[in-house]
């Protein structure tokens, strides 16, 4: 199969709109027309509640699981190229989310699908950026300053990670060519960072909702 395929199968496996189709089901409404536009968790939890959410959350993070999972079964692994392609398709994922097809590419901000995409390729990377949000989470209450400064680590994670190298000399992460993968956290950091523009604004005017415990 060629891997320009493969691509496309990340974009349209990306693209299936959880988040919308959860509330067209169970509110018979469109989340895009209410709170922040969105089809990701933080919406539909407003529109649907919390048991929506992370249904939602936990659908969107396992197509970033999939899409991965699919590339590298379809894309042989000593073909020409092979990491730049993963990571290609693994970036059509996360378009996929933030841009489908399905919605008029309006989508969600692309976290939780971005979160199964990095926990594929490099959990301890994942494992780093998570704590970082929960701690920037509990000492601000902003769940999306939190998400911004989890996101913005991650090309660093995955630096840290794929240098260090376990007792046996193994390298500590399954990182087998970190170019491709730093470049693709750059880029992925770099759309939710812009699809959270709004959230930025809100932050510097002192307007973002905080987290209620």
């Amino acid at each position: 199969m060629h891997p320009s395929v493969v691509v496309l199968m990340a974009y349209l496996l990306g693209s299936i709109p959880f988040g919308y189709v959860i509330v067209r089901l169970t509110k018979g409404a469109d989340v895009r027309a209410s709170g922040s536009g969105g089809t990701g968790a933080t919406n539909v939890t407003r529109r649907a509640g919390k048991w929506a959410g992370i249904l939602t959350l936990a659908l969107d993070a396992l197509k970033g699981v999939a899409a991965v999972l699919l590339a590298r079964r379809l894309l042989a692994a000593d073909a020409s190229g092979g990491d730049w392609w993963l990571a290609a398709a693994a970036l059509a994922a996360l378009l996929g989310h933030i841009f489908p097809v399905w919605l008029g590419f309006r989508g969600g901000k692309g976290v939780a699908t971005g979160l199964g995409i990095f926990a594929t390729l490099s959990p301890l990377a994942v494992a780093s950026a998570v704590a970082l949000f929960l701690l920037v989470v509990w000492k601000t209450r902003y769940v999306s300053l939190g998400s911004l400064v989890a996101t913005a680590s991650m090309p660093f994670a995955m630096w840290f990670w794929s240098r260090n190298a376990a007792p046996d000399g193994t390298p500590a992460d399954d990182v087998t060519n970190t170019v491709p993968l730093i470049f693709l956290a750059a880029t992925c950091g770099a759309l939710i960072i812009f699809m959270h523009r709004a959230n930025i604004n809100r932050l510097r005017g002192g307007t973002e909702n905080k987290l209620k415990l």
